[in-house]
């Protein structure tokens, strides 16, 4: 394919339910879509099983918790297809439990996981996309980083500290032809949300006004808007999308 064309785009923890949709919408769209993996088994079956479906993506093994496995990545992505144009700062993980019992293990990995790895990939992406004078970067938050949560004291500071991350290089790359954008999904039907006790769930639910979980496309219909060239004018913005949980 031709290289920088501002159609490749890298989205991380891509093997989630939510990885998975912003992949699918992306490349509806016509995007060359980049998955990011950590892991090859699961990498790898889940690539076998996108082309199932009819999706032939690219996957691209990264640690995004390590500052030099993610610029081994994105080097081999440029190489190979060209500079990312487009990056989804999606990948997380929640070690929930109320701080008196908090380890420093679960602080340091959920902090690793959510908040350093977008500091990591936007310092190795962000290069390319000004010498291109282009480039969108979404950042995936929550809910629960705008209104906090009980036992979430590591995961909703690292969520508030990616849009505090958002409004800063937002306005540092705003005459650059560079949107940096996060959105804020509130509780979405994805396997982390289904894994949790149905009567907890219930009770999340009944909290929420529209009265159901967010669709995993319904995000993804977010970023790919977010992600192209009619968003131009819009950075340093935090979507919420929480069925109107949390309103402010």
């Amino acid at each position: 394919m031709e290289k920088n064309n501002h159609n490749i785009a890298l989205v991380t923890g891509a093997t989630g339910g939510l990885g998975t949709a912003m992949c699918h919408k992306l490349h509806e769209d016509g995007f060359f879509v980049i998955a990011n993996y950590r892991n090859d088994d699961k990498g790898k079956a889940w690539q076998e099983e996108q082309k199932t479906l009819g999706f032939d993506f690219v996957i691209a093994k990264g640690d995004v918790t390590d500052f030099e496995d993610v610029k081994r990545m994105v080097t081999e992505i440029n190489e190979n297809y060209g500079t990312i144009s487009v990056l989804v700062n999606n990948a997380g993980i929640t070690r929930d439990t109320p701080i008196w019992k908090m380890t420093l293990s679960q602080w340091e990995e959920v902090m690793h996981t959510n908040l350093d790895s977008v500091f990591y990939c936007c310092r190795h992406v962000i290069e390319a996309m000004i010498t291109n004078q282009f480039g969108r970067i979404i950042n995936i938050s929550s809910v629960n980083g705008q209104r906090g949560q009980f036992g979430q004291t590591n995961y909703s500071a690292a969520k508030a500290g990616m849009h505090g991350f958002t409004k800063s290089l937002a306005m540092e790359v705003a005459k650059k032809g560079i949107t940096v954008n996060t959105i804020s999904p509130g509780y979405i039907g994805t396997d982390m949300v289904m894994a949790i006790r149905e009567e907890v769930r219930n009770k999340i639910v009944e909290q929420i006004p529209m009265g159901r979980l967010g669709g995993t496309e319904e995000i993804a219909y977010l970023v790919s808007f977010l992600a192209s060239e009619k968003a131009a004018y819009i950075t340093g913005a935090n979507y919420a999308i929480n069925g109107g949980q949390h309103v402010y």
